[in-house]
């Protein structure tokens, strides 16, 4: 069990937030540890043991999702990326005999990586996978969320047409693997109403397939990623296979960024130095007056009113704009680019967004993996990918549900 707890940890655990924390610290209700140098606060299990969350954690074993595979498992994935969830489904055990994917940068990614995958470039309707047929275990793919028609009560197959679930079903469907996992932002729950997730459950009901209801969002900081993102995983199992499957049980440890960037826990080394974007020179100025952990209200009151323009006067915290993170916190979500002024995530001593390896790190891509294409593109990819880690805590939940029906 671990004896010191960060700021960031006991805000995730203790749902509060981090200046009330701050606060208790300073008036003597809940006093940290300073960490020399860095000044950051931790915090003693045995000066926590007042709140009931950290009484549960004191009393119960430490989650360990790992298990052995009873034979080789196969999973083919559609709408690959560049790897992040085939990577961390082949940590867990699994083997990978087929990846699609249309964009040719992320297939060059894969290719250069793992020569002996099976890459299968080119758009997903133009291929049959009529070789997987009877071969495959698993089926997995992070589809783009779509809204269907709907041309009845119950909706189908032929309702979802037209979008890249369709897509999916129609491999699902012709591959009839174990298990199908369809991977999505957490905005799925709620797209058109939440129709179109019913609508998917119904399409593989149709099918053959029981979703494991009710779908679960998946945070990655639960999962050692340091990294505050979170994705839905809609699981259907094949209606003759009969075993049940859970999600994976989260983690108590919660990583920060330097745990992503320096040696630590998660890396034997700290970060190297690789390429990365720059700020525009007026956007850098704006940026250097942000402390870490601050954003756009940190700023002066007439230079918030000049950055955020027609977006000061609205409502929300857009907490994402002129964002700095910190060491002692989890990194904001990753997005396809770093200096969008949405969702811009500055570096805690630079004035700079994260470079390549930066952002692989907080997506824990192994520090060998290499990403094909300009820096665009590479930004592109690492940010579209699923966490490496998180998807292999999620292949550990496949193996436990394949191991209940395939014996040694």
């Amino acid at each position: 069990m671990k004896k010191l707890y960060s700021l960031s940890e006991v805000s995730e655990i203790l749902n509060k937030n981090k200046e009330t924390l701050r606060r208790w610290d300073n008036t003597g209700k809940l006093k940290a540890v300073r960490e020399p140098i860095s000044n950051y606060r931790r915090y003693r299990i045995e000066d926590l043991q007042i709140f009931p969350e950290f009484q549960a954690i004191s009393s119960k074993v430490e989650t360990d999702n790992r298990v052995l595979p009873n034979k080789d498992y196969t999973v083919l994935e559609l709408f690959a990326g560049a790897g992040g969830l085939a990577i961390g489904l082949e940590k867990a055990g699994l083997k990978c005999i087929g990846l699609n994917e249309l964009d040719k940068w992320a297939c060059q990614t894969l290719r250069n990586n793992r020569p002996k995958w099976n890459v299968i470039e080119g758009d997903i309707k133009n291929h049959s996978f009529d070789d997987f047929v009877g071969k495959t275990n698993i089926v997995t793919g992070g589809f783009p969320c779509q809204a269907f028609s709907y041309a009845g009560k119950k909706l189908g197959l032929d309702d979802a047409r037209g979008t890249l679930f369709y897509e999916f079903a129609r491999v699902v469907e012709k591959v009839q693997p174990d298990i199908c996992i369809g991977e999505n932002v957490r905005g799925l729950l709620n797209h058109d109403q939440g129709r179109t997730l019913e609508g998917m459950v119904s399409v593989l009901d149709e099918i053959g397939y029981n979703v494991v209801l009710p779908v679960q969002v998946l945070k990655a900081i639960h999962y050692n990623v340091p990294q505050k993102r979170e994705r839905i995983f809609l699981v259907g199992i094949r209606k003759d296979f009969a075993a049940n499957y859970s999600y994976p049980q989260p983690y108590d440890t919660i990583y920060n960024l330097k745990d992503a960037l320096k040696k630590g826990p998660l890396f034997d080394s700290d970060v190297t130095v690789s390429e990365g974007s720059k700020y525009p020179e007026s956007k850098r100025k704006v940026l250097e007056l942000v402390p870490p952990k601050g954003y756009w209200r940190d700023l002066p009151l007439d230079i918030q009113k000049t950055y955020m323009q027609k977006s000061f006067y609205l409502g929300g915290g857009k907490t994402g704009m002129a964002r700095r993170i910190g060491w002692d916190e989890p990194c904001l979500t990753l997005t396809c680019s770093p200096a969008q002024k949405q969702t811009e995530r500055c570096h805690p001593d630079e004035t700079r967004p994260f470079t390549i390896r930066e952002y692989a790190r907080i997506q824990t891509f192994p520090d060998e993996w290499i990403f094909s294409g300009s820096i665009s593109q590479q930004y592109k990819q690492i940010g579209n990918a699923v966490p490496v880690n998180l998807a292999k805590e999620v292949g550990y939940s496949i193996i436990s549900c394949l191991n209940q029906v395939y014996s040694q």
